[in-house]
């Protein structure tokens, strides 16, 4: 599958910790460079441009489902999947060692 986003930083989020990949189609504030952190840097999108057709969205849909940039973009998708994972659900994870720095620095206040 595949999830169509305006690259907000949310919908980024939740689609990488989901590892979806994505077909983005920003429109203003974060969105533009969010929309090239995932088309370019992280290799999860595609971006759609502007005045978008039927048939504009029909030809990246297929080219996510059946097109080995597709398949490449699925497996990048998956790793940002296990890092989120990693990140969140184990005690060792970044989100729960910094979690517990806050809370030892407010308790030590």
């Amino acid at each position: 599958g595949g999830f169509l986003t305006h690259s907000g930083w949310n919908s980024t989020l939740e689609s990488l910790s989901a590892g979806v990949p994505m077909v983005c189609w920003p429109f203003f504030a974060d969105q533009q460079i969010n929309c090239k952190f995932s088309c370019d840097d992280w290799e999860v999108g595609m971006e759609i441009g502007g005045d978008v057709k039927r048939e504009d969205v029909e030809a990246v849909v297929r080219k996510l489902m059946d097109g080995e940039k597709g398949k490449k973009m699925r497996e990048k998708a998956e790793e940002w999947r296990r890092l989120a994972e990693k990140a969140t659900k184990h005690p060792s994870g970044s989100s729960e060692l910094n979690f517990e720095m806050v809370v030892n620095k407010l308790l030590l206040v």
